[in-house]
């Protein structure tokens, strides 16, 4: 079965950095792209970043160049440098993959279980 595994989160206060990463692992054939999600209570989910196989990259506004995506295609890894936080950034950040599996007849979406990331003082 395929997993998504997320860590990185945390409290960060204001104008600090958190970087986080998630591994897709299981029986994985090919990864379209793979890319973070956040939601905040009472918010609409919202794309933060998400970056494709053969490497373009995608950006929310709420990234606002301070957020920067990247990728290890060999451990099935993507990580999200988050620089300059505010505390509007708060929210669970949940790592999405598109991928198929050996069986599959089509790409599906795999959700991870969501990072905790808190900006206050």
């Amino acid at each position: 079965q395929v997993q998504l595994v997320e860590s990185g989160g945390g409290l960060v206060q204001p104008g600090g950095s958190l970087r986080l990463s998630c591994e897709a692992s299981g029986n994985i054939f090919l990864i379209h792209a793979m890319g973070w999600y956040r939601q905040a209570p009472g918010n609409q989910r919202e794309l933060v970043a998400t970056i494709i196989n053969g490497g373009p990259t995608n950006y929310g506004d709420s990234a606002k160049g301070r957020f920067t995506i990247s990728r290890d295609n060999n451990k099935n890894t993507v990580y999200l440098q988050m620089n300059s936080l505010k505390p509007e950034d708060t929210a669970v950040y949940v790592c999405h993959a598109l991928l198929r599996t050996p069986a599959s007849l089509y790409f599906r979406d795999y959700w991870g279980q969501g990072t905790q990331v808190t900006v206050n003082s």
